[in-house]
């Protein structure tokens, strides 16, 4: 890619920017949300027509009016924010822009195909679940094997292992290993700088739109890496004080969840969280995470059991009922359950307080009230807008978390239930968002903390527990003292007490 140029309704999202990828190698794309980097991606794959430059691939200059002009000259990119129809099942998303196919689809023959993909990469998805039904970690494999079954050259992965456990991700990186050695080229945008270290060969930045540098990794560290994204030095450890937990505010007993399928996904769970504690919870994507977080503030149903928040029992009492008692949640989607995409900036604040006072004044909502408070969370969050009556679909990734955490701590909150609230982020919204959460927690709030990312779990979290299959594996009082292979074993279902007792026997 020489010279990329890219606007939006006058905003300049790439500048002249060059780019390239050679055959066998992982090519590491990185900068803050807002740098242009997915917009560089989507140029190459054909979702936008660049304003200047050109693309060559093998030495030959390229024109793509569309994504499929991409697919057919070998090109595959699996978007952050999934391209998939959430009505259809997974094998139909598969075979999704395929041409030529006969009238009676080759169902037999695409599932087939789907599970040997996924038993080759270690990507387990049900061909025939309906993509809605899936959970974010699911879907994010659905994408993946998307890309795997058009047989892509080259590869472009925007924050691919972002819901994947540490072995998942391995296992996924050990894939594109034999991918690159065959001679694939792949493109991989991610914020964790230890995978960029790892297993990327060379590292390009990009800041507001513009190329910093391309280095090669093995040149750089983490610590110089995050300075060309910011443009300042970055620290990036977080400081987590000691502190005394205090009474229990939200609990749930013997709960028992059905998934959207009708089967269990939390089966007889007990936990607790304290004041001025940050409760982890750990497992494979797909374990009941989602499922036990809707329990808990009201948007499903327990089948069995009790929710419990400062001591009165709300079990399937309705979401509203949760936000009064102050128990928030920040869920994963942020697009679909989170915000609403159509509504602008200062809409989207008020969502869970339109109808108490101050904002709300006889019955009628008082904008200037609203207007004022929508600007306090774009101050004090860093919500980068051009302003408050900006729908929220325009904004990037970092700066919906921004709004969302905005809108959910900006009430001292009891409780706060956050599910993956650094999916995606660059490295400064990532340290952001988690020291807010640790400020509630020193505040005296409960913090339950949903992630696949155990490395944020070991530094985030007072006590860390893990389910499988809906199951709770056991709670890991001093995480961060944990060997990873023993919480390893618990996501794959081995309980803690089984643990301790093969050590003992040893």
């Amino acid at each position: 890619m020489e010279r990329i140029t890219k606007r939006f309704a006058g905003v300049t999202a790439n500048w002249a920017v060059d780019f390239d990828l050679r055959a066998g190698e992982v090519h590491a794309l990185l900068g803050e949300n807002g740098a242009g980097k997915s917009t560089l991606m989507n140029v190459l794959y054909g979702l936008y027509q660049p304003d200047g430059g050109r693309i060559l691939l093998s030495g030959r200059e390229q024109a793509f009016s569309s994504p499929r002009d991409a697919r057919a000259a070998g090109i595959g990119m699996v978007h952050q924010h999934f391209m998939l129809i959430p009505s259809q099942t997974v094998w139909e998303n598969m075979i999704l822009g395929h041409e030529d196919l006969p009238s009676i689809l080759p169902k037999k023959d695409v599932r087939r195909r789907i599970l040997d993909l996924s038993d080759r990469y270690g990507l387990a998805v049900d061909p025939d679940a309906k993509v809605w039904q899936l959970s974010v970690g699911e879907q994010q494999r659905v994408a993946i094997l998307q890309m795997l079954f058009r047989s892509a050259r080259v590869l472009i992965l925007d924050e691919p292992t972002a819901v994947l456990t540490p072995q998942e991700a391995r296992q996924l990186f050990d894939t594109i290993g034999q991918m690159t050695a065959e001679g694939y080229g792949v493109v991989f945008i991610s914020h964790k700088l230890d995978e960029v270290m790892a297993f990327s060969q060379r590292v390009t930045v990009l800041r507001k739109g513009r190329l910093v540098a391309t280095v090669a990794t093995e040149a750089t560290t983490k610590e110089r890496l995050a300075e060309m994204m910011v443009g300042e030095k970055v620290v990036l450890e977080i400081d987590r004080p000691a502190m005394a937990p205090g009474r229990t505010i939200l609990e749930c007993r013997d709960l028992r969840v059905l998934g959207d399928r009708g089967f269990p996904a939390i089966r007889d769970l007990s936990l607790s969280v304290r004041e001025h504690e940050v409760l982890g919870i750990a497992g494979v994507a797909g374990n009941g995470q989602q499922e036990l977080c809707e329990a808990l503030v009201g948007l499903r149903t327990a089948d069995r059991g009790r929710v419990i928040v400062d001591g009165e029992d709300l079990t399937n009492a309705s979401p509203r009922t949760f936000i009064r008692k102050k128990v928030h949640y920040i869920p994963a989607d942020r697009k679909g359950t989170g915000l609403v995409a159509n509504m602008d900036v200062k809409e989207n604040s008020i969502l869970k307080r339109y109808s108490a006072r101050p904002v709300s004044k006889g019955g009628f909502i008082d904008w200037k009230e609203v207007a004022s408070f929508a600007r306090t969370v774009v101050s004090r969050f860093g919500v980068n807008a051009p302003s408050t009556e900006t729908p929220v679909r325009n904004l990037s990734g970092g700066n919906l978390q921004k709004l969302m955490l905005g809108r959910e701590l900006s009430d001292s909150p009891k409780a706060v239930l956050a599910m993956h609230p650094t999916w995606g982020l660059d490295v400064a919204a990532t340290k952001f968002v988690r020291e807010q959460l640790l400020a509630q927690r020193e505040r005296g709030a409960a913090v339950l903390l949903v992630s696949e990312d155990l490395d944020e779990l070991l530094s985030m979290s007072d006590r860390l527990a893990v389910l499988c299959k809906g199951e709770l594996m056991g709670v890991l009082d001093a995480p961060d003292r944990t060997p990873v292979e023993t919480i390893g074993l618990m996501m794959a279902g081995t309980p803690l007490a089984e643990i301790e007792g093969a050590e003992v026997s040893a």
